[in-house]
């Protein structure tokens, strides 16, 4: 893996650890003002995307840096993506239409897939 995938796949990795870990911790009375989103799921739907992103999160980096099926991290980034368009479709359907974040999120996750099928390993 060369540097640029790192530092891509790391403030990836760190973003989505840092949301995964609020969504598993926090209640939803604290999650609300970060998240509009939170009253229209269950709360154990809320726990589960945090569980995700925490498990994509250990993915974009753990498989790479250890050598053991590095073929994850391009997965755990498609799966990030794929996450991205759900959450898209959540924020158009309810109040809350700021879909700026999310699209980020996506081409940052394209570039990392880019990187990891394409850097030197």
């Amino acid at each position: 893996m060369n540097i640029a995938y790192w530092i891509v796949a790391g403030l990836l990795a760190l973003f989505y650890f840092y949301s995964g870990a609020l969504k598993v911790i926090r209640s939803r009375d604290q999650l609300r003002p970060m998240m509009a989103w939170v009253d229209r799921m269950p709360l154990p739907i809320v726990r589960a995307l945090g569980t995700v992103e925490l498990l994509g999160a250990i993915g974009l980096i753990l498989p790479p840096l250890t050598g053991i099926a590095p073929s994850l991290a391009p997965t755990a980034a498609i799966g990030f993506m794929l996450l991205q368009i759900g959450a898209i479709t959540v924020h158009l359907t309810g109040e809350d239409r700021r879909i700026t974040l999310n699209l980020a999120l996506i081409a940052t996750a394209a570039v990392a897939i880019w990187l990891a099928m394409t850097g030197p390993t």
